[in-house]
């Protein structure tokens, strides 16, 4: 079914690359929202898969001039509901523009457009030499200006760092069309205020992002891994805190509880043990014997910790399928929770590693209080977990059961000092929450920002800020 393009929008079709204005009904719906849950996504006037930087100006310009808000999206991967609808908006897809646009061996850095897959630019990167350390879980279908804008993570962030660690420079499109470029690609560099750090984790709220100045690392020398079986989370969590405080620096340190291993296992044959309470996945890839002494530090931490048993080998076929085990956890329980009614809220949040035994402590009792199932992994390196609500979606009851243990983990997690998001944003999903984690002084400061570079309100509104 296709509707008529409105007269507001035929003036912005002829500013636009051919073919780049959509506004057929059902190609804008299909547009319309990301993977969040009870995240409303209204219907845009119309849609624009941007080809250009050119597109993007007239997109912002046209919204300008007729007060429209628009939305930036890619890949659509993200699990806020940042990249939904709102009644009336314009839908600016930048996935199409997907260039790597140059490497630079010598500088060790790359300049790529938002819509770059992250596996293809490692792919790109790797006949360098080179590597660009961040991996969310998406890593194989996100783009890079999808990671900027929530500043994602990943599994090697525990020693690598975040997509913020790595953005030297961008270009961005601001609200009136406007085309700036902020940063540096050298390596240093403190002229004025740091304003791309600004736009890192911005979710589309104070501009568009059109090109981005990443650095990057040589090419990562291969790992070791070790797996480590134990009772319990909280046996695990205080594994590794006493690990970090021991001057560790593995490449990665995963954890998964013992109801996500379940859910791997039903899914696909990784080889992991059944009957678990929790494991830990950690790689380490330290030069000469360093390596080997990481994990066999690991190894007696863990077992003083009652871990039952754990596993080392420095084959790479073991640790490739392990880390695909990991990466295994998202479709495990999408699975799992589809064939229980299709309700799954993934939380996100990041508490400092000292506090991870308490925090799978009170867990336990949020998962005991509700009536709906919780199972857990994530960056336990971090202290960055990923606590799924798994529940009926079609039982008023149970969607409301899971709504109050969602927001009983956000409190947990802000009481034991640490934030409501370390990597999937705000969006819509935590919009009401960002105000419990930030004072009166920062909030105003949020504001203020907004306001100056967004002042009529079109960039993504009713998201991050309510």
């Amino acid at each position: 079914m296709s509707t008529t393009v409105q007269a507001p929008t035929q003036d912005l079709e002829a500013q636009l690359s051919a073919g780049s204005l959509v506004t057929d009904r059902d190609v804008i719906d299909a547009y319309a929202s990301d993977k969040a849950l009870f995240c409303p996504a209204g219907q845009a006037l119309a849609l624009v898969r941007a080809r250009s930087v050119d597109d993007v100006v007239a997109v912002m310009a046209f919204a300008t001039e007729h007060r429209v808000p628009v939305v930036t999206q890619g890949a659509r991967t993200g699990l806020s509901g940042a990249a939904n609808a709102i009644d009336g908006c314009l839908l600016l897809n930048v996935a199409a523009m997907d260039e790597i646009v140059a490497i630079d061996p010598v500088n060790q850095t790359c300049r790529v457009q938002p819509g770059v897959i992250n596996q293809d630019l490692k792919a790109a990167l790797a006949e360098h030499a080179l590597s660009y350390p961040p991996d969310p879980g998406s890593v194989a279908i996100s783009t890079i200006g999808g990671n900027v804008a929530t500043n994602a993570g990943g599994m090697c962030c525990v020693k690598y760092g975040v997509t913020k660690d790595y953005v030297r420079a961008m270009t961005v499109v601001l609200a009136d069309g406007t085309v700036t470029k902020l940063g540096t690609a050298t390596a240093k560099g403190v002229a004025g205020l740091d304003l791309a750090a600004l736009l890192v984790g911005s979710e589309g709220t104070l501009g568009t992002i059109v090109e981005v100045t990443l650095a990057l690392k040589p090419a990562l020398p291969p790992p070791i891994t070790a797996v480590g079986i134990f009772p319990d989370t909280a046996s695990a969590g205080r594994t590794v805190t006493e690990y970090m405080g021991s001057g560790a620096a593995p490449s990665l340190l995963e954890l998964i509880d013992g109801p996500s291993v379940a859910m791997i296992n039903a899914y696909g044959d990784f080889g992991l043990p059944d009957d678990v309470g929790a494991l830990l996945l950690v790689q380490s890839n330290a030069s000469g014997a360093g390596a080997v002494e990481e994990l066999e530090a690991f190894q007696r931490i863990a077992e003083a910790n009652g871990g039952t048993e754990v596993f080392v080998s420095d084959d790479p076929a073991d640790s490739e399928l392990l880390v695909a085990a990991r990466r295994a956890v998202a479709p495990a329980m999408e699975k799992y929770a589809n064939e229980r009614g299709g309700g799954e809220l993934v939380d996100d949040v990041c508490v400092p590693r000292s506090a991870l035994g308490d925090f799978f402590e009170k867990l336990r009792a949020i998962a005991t209080e509700f009536d709906v199932e919780i199972a857990t992994a994530g960056h336990a390196g971090d202290g960055n977990m990923h606590p799924s609500v798994i529940f009926d979606a079609g039982d008023e009851s149970q969607v409301a059961q899971a709504q109050e243990a969602f927001a009983a983990i956000m409190q947990l997690g802000l009481d034991l000092g640490g934030t409501i998001t370390g990597e999937h944003g705000v969006g819509f999903l935590k919009r009401e929450w960002l105000g419990h984690e930030l004072d009166a002084g920062a909030t105003l400061m949020h504001q203020k920002i907004k306001e100056a570079l967004d002042p009529l309100g079109i960039l993504n509104p009713g998201k991050m800020f309510g």
